[in-house]
């Protein structure tokens, strides 16, 4: 937050220098060490900006530099998960049916009024479950398959080459949390089916009007990760998803940061959301009402952006449109903006000196009347 707070007021003293250097009789030379220190500062805050002209080599650049980091992210440590193998543990609360084909009186049908969870087998607190001629039988942390085999040794003793049949009726031990800015937040049963981060979400209703889709925090056994979200939505990075376990939290925020600023001499200033499918340079100006044509200065179209790597020395990434050109638009609808963007829109240097001239005038009108009383009155 220190970081954007200096670059707006970098972003400020900067157009204050601009305009102070290009509107007549606006400049006042500095007076005592602490103009001059000031001046000092700001020329090593200016000289921490790189700036950049919006062109085609620019978008080339930036183009290519989000394919490779989306290629770096599919080559990662995690990747689409692989549900191939994929077999549900038994867990404690479960409930199991048992079947024995052709001995009816081992198999409990299910009564009338009564449901299948009912009449079924559940797991107890240590982990077995009691059938006939198998009491104790482990049950947590076996498959399917296990169970059966295990079913099948001990019915064996009595029965000649028994045939078996296990299911889950009910998955009540394992379960993953959905929380947030999602339409139906909730528990939700890890089953025989793989559940992944994006299946959750979906079960979940989906992300609201005002969640971040840019990414959610996905915690397990203690530890919290960002889930690039927009990977997952606007590229098809499926590298992001995750298979999910039992207490595994997907938590989603609010997208309430997720906005740029357009300032500057523009129809309707203000903040603008980003949305999922992002936001370009010529749709901010569009939804902000477009630029002042008769007052704004169509090369000063400036773009500020906190640089991504403070530690080089960089603290911001400036980007200047040319806007007189018309190619220019179409540069302007390819420009990605990213949230935490500053838009400001320059008033042309003959705009600015004729608006001051508009507000001396009033104050001399009135110094004009004031004058005059006097003069009537006699006091001078």
């Amino acid at each position: 937050m220190q970081n954007c707070h200096k670059i707006i007021a970098l972003l400020c003293c900067a157009i204050s220098l601009s305009a102070c250097s290009l509107t007549p009789g606006s400049h006042f030379p500095p007076k005592g060490d602490a103009n001059t220190a000031n001046t000092a500062q700001l020329k090593k805050d200016l000289s921490s900006a790189n700036i950049h002209v919006i062109d085609s080599v620019l978008l080339t650049k930036q183009n290519k530099a989000r394919q490779q980091a989306l290629n770096i992210s599919r080559q990662g440590a995690f990747f689409s998960p692989d549900n191939s193998h994929y077999q549900y543990k038994i867990g404690i609360a479960d409930v199991l049916a048992v079947g024995v084909w052709d001995h009816p009186e081992l198999t409990i049908a299910a009564g009338l009024q009564r449901t299948s969870q009912f009449d079924g087998f559940r797991v107890q607190s240590d982990g077995t479950f009691n059938f006939a001629y198998a009491s104790n039988l482990k049950a947590a942390g076996q498959t399917i398959n296990q169970i059966r085999h295990s079913l099948i040794g001990r019915l064996s003793r009595v029965i000649e080459k028994p045939q078996v049949d296990v299911k889950v009726i009910g998955f009540n031990s394992q379960k993953v949390y959905v929380t947030g800015e999602i339409k139906r937040p909730g528990i939700f049963p890890i089953t025989d089916v793989p559940l992944t981060l994006i299946d959750a979400i979906n079960l979940a209703g989906g992300l609201t009007e005002k969640a971040n889709w840019r990414s959610l925090t996905f915690s397990r056994d203690h530890k919290s990760e960002t889930i690039r979200l927009d990977n997952f939505y606007r590229n098809g990075d499926v590298s992001q998803n995750r298979l999910l376990k039992h207490g595994d939290v997907i938590h989603v925020e609010r997208n309430d940061t997720e906005k740029v600023f357009v300032l500057g001499d523009i129809q309707s200033p203000g903040t603008i959301e980003v949305s999922r499918y992002g936001l370009t340079l010529a749709e901010a100006l569009t939804e902000s009402g477009g630029i002042n044509e008769h007052t704004a200065n169509a090369n000063g179209i400036f773009v500020f952006r906190m640089h991504d790597k403070l530690e080089e020395g960089v603290l911001v990434d400036v980007y200047q449109l040319y806007a007189k050109n018309v190619t220019a638009f179409i540069l302007a609808d390819q420009f990605q903006l990213q949230p935490h963007d500053i838009v400001y829109v320059t008033t042309a240097p003959l705009a600015r000196w004729n608006r001051l001239i508009s507000q001396l005038i009033p104050t001399v009108d009135d110094a004009n009347i004031i004058y005059d009383l006097k003069s009537n009155s006699g006091l001078f």
